[in-house]
């Protein structure tokens, strides 16, 4: 593991004084950026990491500007045959055009910036006056027109002309087929607007930060705007009429940032952003804008050729200021223009993009968007689970119901048109159907012939049916995109079930009802189409599974490599930097990840805390007060005696951490079965339970799966406080800060579980995380399919290149369980000043190969094996060390 040494003096404009190891942290990640490698970092600061990625990126990005600005003066004249006072003049006269086209730029921005001062100033609560587009749909967003539109056009060529030449025509335009190719052999744009010629608008070197969610991103926008930089390219003075406007305006070079979203984030019509599902908005937003749609029922925000000044307008409000998703919309709304849309124009001038991970790690989202990776600079923050974020983007399931509703939806379809489908048409459609039939059979086999609840699934027993072994996928899937069979078919039975409804209102002389509404789930087909997709990718990098519950038995796709889809980005960025609180144990993304780069393209640092290490103590529990050994394997975790013992444990720690403590369990189901001994009544104690003991030092909150509302058995049950939002962890966490504040000491207890919804993303700073609980090790279960066919691969892949591939599959399995445990301790110390214990429940925790795999920063402050008492003991002089 790189060491942080060797440190160059740099300014990184940070606004705080930051501390050494947070100065060696931006270093390193400079010259990651400036060698062009991959980085894998590691700083468990918190906000104060995010700062650090952000001073130490624009920084490089500003140097990088300045240079590069350099280069292309020195290279243009170099030309030592010319006198020197004509190589002088040439030179300014290319600086000031140079700098002129930014300049320009800048004092857009500015004078955008004065305004926006200036009637904020005025108008505390005012509304910029922009002229609001005309809402032209009718009131039920419908399409009125005849059936014609829902017949498949003619497609009669699978020839390797078109194939190539439809590999660069936006499926996400709206236009059909046929017009994007004429208006391609035209040299027309396509999918973008010609509002200023790209060659105007200067394609900057960008900076793709990516994380999670967009609250996470509004976080990072939120630190961006304390962070102030000089200018790349100081400004000249420029012979230009608004000079004298320049100077008063004071130019300066702010950063240039842009949030994308997806259409469920950025959707301001509200016929369509009321559908919620992601997959709904999409498909709804692209049927608005089909050729053939009568202009009343176009969606009337979306950027014309006639809306290209509001368009451009839109852009540089974008960029004048640092603003989030929310704001976007916002501005979307008071433009009456699509922000999803309109912000593509804005991606060129950008220095600093920011996205959830979708949108960077599917290649259908980034050529949908626009977006080249090429040269550019990628940042992925939270970046733990990438590995499990790719594979699930990746994987994907449907149901037996879903197949039999897709069929039956197309049977009804063919009823309609099965004489007007001609050609291609009649062969596709036929092979859908067929493929839809063998995949239905081999499910309804699987339900009704096997016991098991999960099993793998042979990718010739899917192909089974009858004509199904001369379907050719990569054409029938090619087929299924240009044609649009999936969104032709759903929305013929949208228009069907509304011809219906409306037949029977008039029969029922119900005549002032309003209209059937088109139905708000996901077109069934559509998800199934994507699901065919996967029977095309390569066998050795996902498996095909069955499984049962309640809700009936599914087909899953399940990834088992991410290479390969990762693969394309590392290739085309300039540098990739993976960035984490808790990246420990590294090794998997090497081996896992990056396996086919050489060791010297990959930098992987892992800096300290800024807290010094008398501010935290960290121990492993062996035994309980008994003297047993916690053994919280599956086989053993459920004996009642272990269960006691962890309860006492608890009871004995808590009393000696003020404030607020976080348990966390391995499973939502083992807590509950903790739960239930702990409230069963001890008769020897006057019928007082463990859990009474324990809720009476400090009230007990928990961690919900799915209620709006957190439950809780105690006097002091969340149900008691008013929570500060309908989401259940805003409303447990409310409650439980509440409880803290206001508890005359005593604190709360809160139990959670590793790889919930409060283990991940959630700050537990200060006396909201006083102590941390780790109970046991949440391995996955070995013995499910999914994980079998997963340890299979890996030691099969590790045995091909030479390795152990056992001892690979097993180092695999532990990180994994390991870097939940980290995610979980990472909860508690989230700035310098912060302290608090760490407690890790399990015999395993002493053994050096799990310490090994805790991060540099937890180790350093381990503490050896002790007996719970002299645990008490260690509590009570911590904490009262940290008191005075």
């Amino acid at each position: 593991m790189d060491q942080l040494t060797g440190e160059e003096e740099r300014g990184f404009h940070h606004p705080y004084e930051p501390y050494d190891i947070q100065k060696k942290f931006m270093n390193a990640l400079y010259e990651c950026i400036e060698d062009g490698k991959v980085g894998i970092f590691e700083s468990p600061t918190g906000e104060e990491a995010i700062l650090d990625l952000i001073c130490g990126s624009l920084t490089w990005l500003r140097d990088h500007k300045r240079k590069t600005f350099e280069d292309i003066l020195a290279a243009v004249f170099s030309d030592d045959d010319e006198p020197e006072w004509m190589l002088e003049h040439e030179r300014k006269e290319k600086k000031q055009a140079l700098i002129g086209r930014r300049a320009d730029f800048e004092s857009r921005l500015a004078k955008i910036r004065a305004k926006e001062k200036m009637i904020k100033e005025r108008f505390e609560k005012g509304e910029p006056q922009y002229k609001r587009q005309k809402m032209t749909v009718d009131q039920n967003g419908e399409d009125n027109s005849d059936e014609g539109r829902f017949i498949l056009d003619d497609y009669e060529s699978d020839n390797d002309v078109l194939i190539k030449s439809r590999a660069h025509i936006s499926a996400d335009s709206g236009l059909s087929m046929e017009t994007q190719l004429m208006m391609e052999k035209l040299g027309l744009p396509i999918g973008q607007l010609p509002a200023e010629s790209e060659e105007d608008v200067i394609d900057e070197m960008k900076i793709f930060y990516c994380s999670r969610t967009h609250s996470q991103l509004t976080q990072f926008a939120n630190e961006l705007r304390r962070v102030k930089m000089p200018p790349g390219i100081a400004p000249e003075p420029i012979n230009r009429e608004n000079n004298d406007i320049d100077a008063e305006l004071g130019l300066e070079e702010e950063f240039k940032h842009l949030t994308l979203g997806s259409r469920k984030n950025l959707c301001i019509n509200p016929k369509v952003n009321k559908l919620g599902s992601a997959t709904a908005i999409n498909e709804r937003c692209l049927e608005l804008q089909q050729p053939g749609t009568s202009v009343d029922c176009k969606c009337p925000y979306v950027p014309t050729k006639e809306t290209e000044a509001v368009v451009n307008d839109f852009r540089d409000h974008a960029l004048a200021r640092i603003q989030d998703i929310e704001d976007l919309g916002k501005l979307g709304r008071k433009l009456g223009i699509c922000p999803y849309y309109a912000s593509r124009p804005a991606i060129r001038p950008c220095e600093i993009v920011t996205l959830p991970y979708p949108l960077l790690l599917q290649k259908s989202a980034r050529e949908a968007l626009d977006l080249s990776l090429k040269g550019h600079v990628i940042i992925i923050d939270e970046a733990h689970n990438l590995m499990d974020a790719i594979a699930g983007i990746h994987s994907i399931s449907v149901s037996l119901a879903q197949l039999q509703r897709s069929r039956a939806q197309l049977g009804i379809y063919l009823q309609k048109f099965r004489n007007k489908l001609k050609g291609k048409n009649r062969v596709y459609v036929t092979q859908t159907v067929r493929l839809l039939d063998s995949l239905t059979g081999y499910l309804q086999s699987k339900n009704t012939n096997s016991k098991e609840a999960e099993g793998l699934v042979q990718i010739g027993d899917l192909m089974a049916g009858k004509g199904v072994d001369q379907i050719n996928l990569f054409k029938l899937a090619r087929y299924l995109q240009d044609s649009k069979l999936a969104r032709k078919v759903d929305g013929y039975i949208i228009h069907t079930e509304q011809e219906q409804g409306k037949l029977s209102r008039l029969s029922s002389g119900n005549l002032a009802t309003s209209s059937h509404k088109p139905k708000e789930g996901v077109p069934v087909l559509t998800h199934i189409q994507g699901f065919l997709l996967t029977l095309m990718n390569p066998s050795a990098e996902g498996r095909f599974f069955y499984s049962k519950d309640d809700d009936g038995i599914f087909l899953k796709y399940m990834l088992l490599d991410p290479t390969f889809h990762f693969k394309e980005i590392v290739q085309d960025a300039r540098a990739v930097i993976l960035a984490g609180g808790t990246m420990s144990p590294m090794s998997d993304y090497e081996q896992h990840l990056f396996p086919y780069l050489d060791s010297s393209r990959i930098t992987t640092v892992s800096c300290g805390h800024v807290i010094p290490p008398s501010n935290l103590v960290v121990m492993p529990i062996i035994q309980g007060l008994s003297g047993a050994d916690f053994d919280f394997t599956f086989e053993k975790r459920n004996s009642e005696s272990m269960i006691l013992g962890l309860g006492n444990a608890i009871f004995a720690f808590i009393q000696h951490i003020p404030d607020g403590v976080v348990v966390f369990f391995p499973s939502y189901s083992y807590l509950d079965t903790c739960l239930a001994t702990w409230k069963r009544p001890d008769h020897s104690a006057k019928c007082k339970s463990l859990w009474d003991n324990i809720n009476a030092i400090k009230p007990i909150f928990l961690e919900q799966r799915s209620q709006s509302v957190p439950a809780s058995n105690t006097a002091n049950s969340v149900e008691n406080i008013a929570p500060s939002s309908s989401s259940a962890v805003d409303s447990v966490l409310s409650a439980y800060s509440t409880a803290i504040a206001t508890g005359n000491g005593s604190g709360a207890l809160l139990l959670a579980v590793i790889g919930g919804t409060l283990s991940e993303g959630i700050n537990f700073s200060d006396s909201l995380g006083r102590g941390v609980i780790v109970v046991g090790l949440p391995f996955p279960n070995p013995h499910a399919a999914e994980w079998k066919a997963k340890m299979q691969y890996i030691t099969s892949k590790a045995a091909s290149r030479g390795k152990d591939g056992k001892a690979t599959a097993r180092d695999f399995y532990e990180n994994s369980c390991m870097r939940a445990v980290n995610q979980c301790i990472g909860r508690a110390i989230r700035h310098r000043g912060d302290y608090a214990a760490i407690l890790m429940v399990d015999r395993r925790y002493g053994s050096p190969r799990v310490q090994a795999k805790l991060p540099g920063w937890i180790r350093g402050s381990l503490k050896k094996d002790a007996s719970p008492r002299e645990v008490v003991s260690e509590l009570k002089h911590f904490f009262r060390m940290r008191r005075q």
